[in-house]
């Protein structure tokens, strides 16, 4: 990652923790449990990716950070739900996240629970603050973060990936999941974006054709580091699709073919930024730093 990446997603991983920091009920503020929960899980150090991505499709369709800042914060709020869940014994069963005790680890299950629930619902309480555009109400947002995280794709792929348990999936069945479960909040990040800034019917589809073969990029690359990094590296327990006999990219690819199908991905999102130009250029760099990385 070149200095001037790091320094811009430094910044905004910066402005998105103060953003997060004012929108969220203080741990003080009765019921303190469920708030301090709250807090623990959204500021454990995150990479902030997906409202970094809003961020920058804000910006590649001319708006700025400040259009964009509580769409961002929005699914920020979703994905962290999602992950307070997907820990938990009954789904994916994980001790640690960020390098951290997972929620309920330290809360007792029953917190994790209403804390996954009360971050979703903040999600939609803090985009319902947007400001409308020409293009789009604030109705639309909300409809489009409501569809990127229910039955059909996020939760869908949830189910999808329970399922598939102790199963050998076939490339097809694995693709179902990951369309759901990873890409589908990616794509909705980069639209939300996207949104707050006017964009064009061309922008938006090229935003979620780019966002789709960005998130699914992003799974292989997090199905080959499961196998091929330690725990202290990922900051999550290294191993652990495996050890659950659990269909990934590396079991039902091999190797060396999932590294190459993330390259392949990785140029067709790329390809998908032709209608920005320069603009884009954020984007671009962003996707081939997710393609390098080793956490």
């Amino acid at each position: 990652m070149n200095d001037d990446l790091k320094d811009y997603l430094k910044t905004l991983v910066s402005d998105v923790d103060v953003a997060l920091d004012d929108f969220l009920p203080m741990p003080g503020e009765t019921p303190g449990a469920i708030h301090e929960a709250m807090r623990y899980t959204i500021f454990a150090g995150g990479k902030r990716l997906r409202p970094v991505l809003c961020i920058a499709a804000a910006e590649a369709c001319g708006g700025t950070q400040a259009t964009a800042i509580r769409a961002a914060c929005a699914v920020e709020l979703m994905h962290t739900y999602s992950l307070v869940h997907d820990d938990l014994p009954c789904m994916d069963d994980d001790d640690l996240r960020r390098g951290r005790p997972t929620c309920h680890k330290v809360y007792g299950e029953g917190m994790a629970v209403l804390c996954g629930d009360a971050l979703l619902t903040e999600s939609f309480a803090l985009l319902a603050k947007s400001e409308p555009c020409a293009r789009y109400k604030v109705g639309d947002m909300i409809s489009e973060l409501a569809s990127a995280g229910g039955s059909r794709k996020l939760i869908g792929g949830q189910v999808l990936d329970l399922e598939g348990e102790g199963q050998q999936l076939n490339k097809e069945q694995l693709l179902a999941i990951h369309e759901a479960k990873t890409a589908a909040l990616l794509v909705t990040s980069l639209r939300l974006g996207g949104m707050t800034a006017n964009a064009s019917a061309e922008q938006l589809a090229a935003l979620s054709d780019f966002g789709y073969s960005l998130g699914l990029a992003f799974q292989v690359i997090d199905d080959i580091l499961d196998v091929t990094q330690t725990t202290k590296s990922l900051g999550k327990t290294a191993g652990k699709d495996v050890a659950a006999n659990k269909s990934t990219y590396p079991s039902v690819w091999g190797l060396e073919e999932s590294r190459i199908e993330a390259e392949r991905l990785t140029r067709v999102a790329l390809d998908a930024l032709g209608i920005f130009g320069e603009r884009g250029a954020r984007l671009r760099e962003i996707a081939q730093w997710m393609l390098s990385r080793e956490h």
